[in-house]
């Protein structure tokens, strides 16, 4: 692969990395504040609860309390057939009468705790069980995003390996073109280099003929002593 095609893909990783990471931290986040929320939740539930325990004891033993002293009085009162004649009869009935309504009033008040107790628990068991789906969903998803995270790193330092081997084979095959060039490009001869060679074949020129000269007259006289004799 060409180092632009993998310079390609690096930044498409590192894209790839900075979303995940921002996915993590998102996930992360809201597990937090599901945890923290659940908490708070779990803490109001049990002060509920206990107020309710305590309240609905004392209402339910409030009901049997006067439960029991109507049904005590009744019995009295029932058995004394002087008292059911004279004026005492009024009063008690009066007294009884009392008796009811209060046991009425508790009646209805622990009636309306129980219901506010069991509305609270059941508002406290579904969003605890929707926090539940919803903190398994998170996990699951920041898990494989953990998992993707650290494979696209491992997938970006192989390719900057690669890369990074691919610039250094052009690298080397630029350095060597650069050298080549320099050695097959004919560079300029500079003024004086050129006068100086000239004059250097010139004068190897004029040294030549003078010893062409020198032998033309040696041979020649040679010759001519030889037609003498």
């Amino acid at each position: 692969e060409d180092i632009e095609h993998l310079s390609g893909k690096m930044r498409k990783a590192e894209s790839a990395i900075a979303r995940l990471t921002s996915d993590i931290a998102e996930l992360e986040s809201d597990l937090g504040h599901l945890a923290s929320m659940q908490k708070e939740m779990d803490e109001n539930r049990a002060a509920e609860r206990a107020d309710y325990d305590s309240q609905a004891k004392d209402y339910q033993q409030g009901v049997e309390g006067i439960q029991m002293a109507i049904k005590v009085l009744k019995e009295y009162y029932g058995k004394s057939s002087l008292l059911q004649a004279s004026s005492g009869s009024a009063d008690s009935s009066s007294i009884i009468g009392i008796l009811e309504v209060a046991e009425s009033d508790f009646t209805k008040l622990l009636a309306e705790v129980e219901a506010d107790e069991k509305e609270a628990q059941s508002y406290y068991e579904k969003t605890t069980q929707e926090n539940k789906v919803a903190a398994a969903e998170k996990k699951t998803s920041l898990k494989f995003k953990t998992k993707e995270q650290a494979e696209t790193k491992s997938e970006l330092e192989e390719l900057t390996g690669d890369r990074d081997s691919e610039q250094g084979e052009l690298d080397a095959v630029l350095e060597y073109y650069s050298k080549v060039k320099k050695q097959c490009v004919a560079k300029p001869e500079p003024y004086e280099e050129r006068k100086h060679r000239r004059e250097a074949e010139m004068e190897g020129l004029k040294n030549a003929l003078d010893i062409l000269e020198g032998n033309a007259i040696g041979f020649l006289a040679v010759k001519a002593v030889r037609r003498h004799i």
